[in-house]
């Protein structure tokens, strides 16, 4: 978000403003071509200027000599200006655009009053719930209460409501009936369709509905944010969107022109057969309507699969899902941005800091990040469990050197505190820098789910020199001293570049590095669309082979989910066996949560797999753990040297069948006896059957907000 004259429209190149009302232009499969972002023309506004913080007062209105707002962002987060807060890059974007933009940060939403702190918007007011859904942040997958928030000054827990996004919105319609509201982030992205709902164990419509809002925007939204913002300060709501990409509205009925396909034909191969219908007119997917997913599984794994598969922009179509007598309408997946436009939005004025409101208090998540820098988006892995592909997409974007460099930069002469340590570099993955299909035309018309499962796609450029190039550049900054890759490594793609791993140790580690094999077991392991086990012991004879070159004693310490679709007792039996052999004892460990709208939430839900074709009476069926004696089951796994998990051990041991793996020899998994030798809390005596490996593997501690 910089300099005017940088693309990031919202897809397809949209039609002028005095056209809003043409019929919408038919997506192509050949890849639309995309309006640069920086490319309109400022709105009326623009004459006052960049400010320094963005105001959440009247009062900071007034100094600024602003009488109202253009727009009015609302979000459950503490405002902090960076652009690893979604808030703050939305809201330096729209400023670019010469919108007036006021805050609105965790505001008391138990009534409309504190929504009309800045006034009515001009143009309309953004709700989300922040960098994370509310539910996730709020509830453990045991349905837990967190009882604190990484997001809120001084960690403190309470300061946003369960589902935010919708209970924020219905406080703006109270506030300012009139006024658009548009929902974005996290939490509306991955509930933008009738979705699963882990606590309240029920299928639930589009939050757009349940929100009562005009318009939804999902994904990485910059495209569609400025488009929207322009034809709202032009014309209103009262105009066709349908050529906007990345964008959920409500509608009455298909519009006349349109072609509607079912989506049973989702895995034929006939690629040509889309071609032909596209020929004829503009096509739409009907998806099972809200009523039919929530009665029938079997339909709401399709609805996934058909989601999941029309993912690609270069080919996906818009979908359309019945809910009551209204019609929610998805326009396709937005054009990524290139490399300039990603430049612009993270060159943005950024403060670079909280609020001044905040003087004194500490926001944990701003401290984790605030030496960090992001240098791309998406993720190509595709991993069943996790919202990075549903929200950012398949496709990498990258910034270029120059803009990473000059963020450096701007980290060592302007972040408080900074004492030459890059505390991160990277992005949703570390190591997928500039990487990409080798043939556009072939991504073009792409619908793998990832492009790394089951095994490296032929055509992906898995090269890492680039990375390695700005890691030795970024190395090189005066002023820095080191630079970390805390996380992220996908190791199927490290271990192509001995090189890479060998930079990575030498220069990158400290003492410690995060990896997520997440399972041994090959059941588990393929419905989480992970490679097998396999991969990781290469990625790690690589890891330790550059660590004793290099004359440095550092450790993996890898992630493992519990729980996940697929997972048999025995996969974990085996899993904590593996554990044991390789000396590693989990500190903290995560019990699998079924985020909204991921497939192996689908798997969750309906007991089938949608990562093959779902046909009635012929779907794949999955074993789930859903009930939580089962769930504390695989999670005690996790934790077998934990003297509290042992009876709840022995027992499923016993009732497997492995009377074996119970006792005191270094192939058994649990000592016999009771907890009675266990020491004070619980924790066991020295030397009383736990050996005396608890550092020497390392201990896997907790993740940081928000990364998974």
């Amino acid at each position: 978000m910089s300099v005017p004259a940088m693309p990031s429209a919202c897809s397809l190149a949209p039609p002028p403003l005095a056209a809003a009302h043409a019929a919408p232009l038919p997506v192509a499969l050949d890849g639309p071509a995309a309006r640069p972002l920086f490319s309109y023309r400022k709105y009326w506004a623009a004459r006052f200027g960049v400010v320094p913080f963005f105001p959440m007062s009247r009062a900071e209105m007034e100094v600024l000599g602003w009488d109202s707002c253009d727009v009015i962002l609302v979000t459950g987060d503490a405002y902090i200006d960076h652009p690893s807060f979604g808030m703050a890059l939305i809201a330096r974007l729209l400023e670019s655009q010469g919108f007036r933009v006021g805050i609105i940060s965790q505001p008391d939403w138990r009534d409309a009053s504190a929504f009309r702190a800045l006034g009515k918007p001009n143009v309309f007011f953004g709700v989300t719930s922040g960098n994370m859904d509310s539910m996730v942040n709020r509830y453990t997958s045991d349905h837990r209460l967190r009882h604190n928030d990484s997001y809120t000054p001084d960690g403190e827990g309470g300061k946003r409501p369960d589902r935010a996004v919708i209970v924020y919105a219905q406080r703006c319609r109270e506030a300012f009936p009139e006024a658009p509201i548009m929902l974005g982030g996290i939490e509306a992205s991955l509930r933008r369709i009738a979705h699963y709902d882990y606590w309240s164990d029920k299928v639930r419509r589009s939050i757009l509905v349940d929100a009562k809002a005009d318009l939804l925007l999902y994904g990485n939204a910059e495209r569609a944010l400025v488009e929207v913002a322009h034809r709202l300060a032009n014309g209103g709501l009262k105009q066709d969107f349908s050529d906007v990409r990345g964008l959920a509205f409500m509608r009455s009925a298909t519009p006349e022109g349109w072609l509607e396909a079912p989506a049973d034909d989702i895995d034929s191969p006939d690629e040509g057969m889309r071609r032909k219908h596209m020929q004829q007119g503009p096509v739409v997917l009907r998806l099972p309507s809200f009523e039919q997913v929530a009665g029938d599984k079997e339909l709401y794994a399709r609805a996934s699969r058909v989601l999941h598969k029309e993912a690609n922009p270069g080919n996906a179509l818009p979908l359309v899902q019945r809910h009551g007598d209204r019609e929610l309408w998805l326009t396709p997946p937005p054009i990524p941005l290139t490399t300039e436009e990603m430049d612009g939005v993270y060159d943005l004025p950024y403060a670079r800091s909280p609020h001044p409101d905040y003087a004194g208090r500490k926001i944990p998540a701003w401290e984790m990040i605030r030496h960090s820098v992001t240098i791309m988006r998406g993720c190509f892995g595709g991993c069943s469990f996790c919202s990075i592909t549903e929200h950012e997409g398949r496709i990498i974007q990258s910034r270029s050197e120059g803009s990473i460099l000059r963020e450096i930069e701007t980290i060592r002469d302007k972040t408080e505190g900074f004492t030459g340590v890059i505390s991160d570099i990277g992005g949703p993955t570390a190591n997928m820098y500039r990487m990409a299909c080798k043939d556009k035309e072939t991504e073009s018309v792409c619908r793998r789910p990832s492009c790394v499962f089951p095994d490296i796609c032929k055509n992906l450029n898995t090269s890492h020199d680039d990375l390695i190039q700005l890691y030795r550049k970024v190395r090189a900054v005066p002023g820095v001293k080191k630079v970390n890759v805390a996380s992220g490594v996908r190791y199927d793609l490290a271990v192509q570049s001995p090189e890479y791993v060998k930079e990575l140790v030498e220069h990158h580690v400290g003492g410690y590095l995060k990896i997520a094999p997440e399972h041994t077991e090959d059941g588990p392991l393929s419905k989480m669309m992970k490679p097998g086990i396999g991969t990781y012991d290469a990625f790690k004879k690589l890891f330790d082979d550059a660590a004793r070159k290099a004359g440095k004693k550092y450790f993996l310490i890898p992630y493992f989910i519990a729980a996940h679709p697929g997972t048999t007792d025995e996969d974990m039996m085996n899993l904590a066996l593996w554990l044991k052999a390789n000396g590693y004892r989990a500190d903290q460990v995560q019990t699998y949560l079924p985020s909204p709208m991921a497939l192996s939430t689908a798997m969750y839900h309906t007991g089938f797999n949608p990562l093959k074709p779902v046909r009635r009476g012929a779907s794949e069926v999955v074993d789930t753990v859903r009930g939580q004696r089962q769930r504390r089951l695989h999670k005690a796994f996790l934790r077998y040297h934990d003297p509290e998990n042992w009876p709840l051990l022995r027992e499923a041991l016993k009732t497997m069948g492995r009377n074996d793996l119970i006792g005191p020899g270094k192939h058994q998994l649990v000592p016999m006896g009771s907890i009675a030798a266990a020491g004070p809390r619980g924790r066991a005596r020295p030397g009383v059957a736990t050996g005396q490996k608890f550092l020497t593997k390392g201990v896997m501690p907790r993740k940081s907000p928000g990364k998974r």
